[in-house]
């Protein structure tokens, strides 16, 4: 299971459940936690919380230029 997080940029954060945010780009005062857990993610995303901890993608990664 992950919990999952949006900012007021409409970015994305996804952790293991009963994580703690992670420090730096992250910020923890800026995060909402959705009320929603997952049990699926990505191949993509489960293999970059199991590497480093997290996912974490921009709002502005998904924007076509």
């Amino acid at each position: 299971m992950f919990d999952v997080y949006l900012n007021h940029k409409r970015d994305l954060l996804v952790v293991r459940r009963g994580s703690s945010l992670p420090v730096g780009n992250c910020a923890p005062g800026k995060w909402d936690k959705r009320k929603r857990r997952t049990g699926t993610v990505s191949d993509e995303i489960r293999s970059a919380v199991q590497r480093q901890g997290y996912y974490m993608r921009k709002a502005s990664e998904l924007r076509p230029n």
